[in-house]
């Protein structure tokens, strides 16, 4: 059953207001944090594994609505980074000899 219009409206507006008071803060701080060369906690990959599943979730709703897209594809950017730079920090501590020991809290 598709769901009606109304519905939609409040799923969409629940999930932008979800990411713009939760999860976008968050994700800005990590990026800021993987920018200056940090690592990921494992609390950090947790959240963004939610942030991911969480973006699965809201495809239907892009679809349906493509004047999100700019949103989405923003926002798929902005996790590509953080992963590329977050990847490079791990090789880069990797390479330097540090210890997990050192890791993010």
């Amino acid at each position: 059953m598709k769901p009606d219009s109304t519905t939609e409206r409040g799923v969409g507006i629940a999930l932008l207001e979800r990411l713009t008071e939760f999860r976008l803060p968050r994700v800005l701080q990590i990026k800021e944090r993987v920018d200056h060369g940090e690592r990921l906690s494992d609390d950090d990959v947790e959240f963004l594994e939610l942030v991911l599943a969480d973006s699965a979730n809201a495809k239907p709703l892009v679809d349906h609505h493509p004047e999100l897209e700019v949103i989405a594809v923003k926002l798929i950017g902005l996790y590509h980074h953080i992963s590329e730079t977050a990847l490079a920090n791990e090789v880069q501590s990797s390479s330097a000899g540090v210890s997990d020991s050192t890791r993010a809290p």
